[in-house]
């Protein structure tokens, strides 16, 4: 058994299928872990949500921005924008049953066994894994029993950083803005969304959330998508895996059992 790890889909089906067939996966006995953002910008959302859906239990995904973005769309407490590509899901006749499926995946999953945490964007500096889990939980647990609730407060950069006590809707937003927005954070783990370019070229007040000086350490090595511009080097306690396919780079998968990383080229 083989547990593969691929990087942001945004709805470009034809390199999954391509990097499955190069990967020889075998649904009956190998496992893929997606880092989420199943959809949006690529030519097919439907097809690809569909399809990773129909994997069952051999797959395991965890949301990212776009695919929250989807199921905000869907009750209304978000407008499609022009370089979405949801129209085909929106007007599906599944597509109910899709959204109810996607909205119960979680935010982050850890294998202790495997020693690797999967999320979409990363963990927040100042978090341990059990609080980071914890936190997910709380997201996941608001987003199927009152998912309006969720929406109507979801979105906004604040508050920046972590702390204690934070009132219930101001929580839920800053964990959602780390496990899916994440990039950068300032020296002292605020939250900073204005720059999403690569490490080399940050300004000198950011650094990626992985490398805040005083980063709790965790138990697990993080693999996170999310960041097209990051180099394919990282630490070796964390995993950047976005290779851009939806801009017309490659996709990637890393075998985790292996160590080894595989990828098809998208070429649009």
């Amino acid at each position: 058994m083989t547990t593969y790890v691929i990087s942001d889909l945004q709805g470009c089906l034809d390199p999954l299928e391509r990097l499955l067939d190069k990967l020889r996966f075998n649904p009956d006995k190998d496992r893929i872990w997606f880092v989420g953002d199943l959809i949006n910008r690529g030519p097919e959302s439907l097809q690809t949500l569909r399809y990773v859906k129909a994997l069952g239990t051999s797959a395991i995904t965890v949301l990212g921005n776009h695919d929250l973005h989807l199921l905000a769309v869907v009750r209304g407490y978000r407008k499609s924008s022009s370089k979405d590509t949801l129209k085909h899901i929106l007007t599906a006749s599944d597509r109910d049953e899709l959204c109810a499926w996607l909205a119960a995946r979680p935010l982050l999953h850890t294998d202790m066994e495997l020693g690797h945490t999967l999320v979409h964007a990363g963990i927040h500096p100042h978090w341990s894994l059990k609080r980071a889990t914890k936190l997910a939980n709380k997201v996941h647990k608001a987003l199927i029993k009152d998912p309006d609730a969720l929406f109507q407060t979801m979105y906004g950069n604040t508050p920046s950083n972590w702390q204690k006590g934070l009132e219930k809707t101001e929580r839920n937003r800053f964990a959602i803005n780390v496990f899916t927005r994440m990039r950068y954070c300032q020296l002292d783990g605020s939250l900073d969304f204005e720059y999403n370019g690569t490490p080399a070229n940050a300004p000198k007040h950011l650094c990626p959330w992985y490398a805040v000086a005083d980063r709790k350490k965790l138990p697990t090595r993080v693999i996170f998508g999310h960041w097209s511009s990051h180099p394919s080097m990282s630490p070796g306690h964390v995993m950047p895996t976005d290779r851009g396919c939806v801009w017309g780079g490659s996709l990637s998968a890393y075998a985790i059992e292996r160590k080894e990383s595989i990828c098809v080229e998208c070429g649009r």
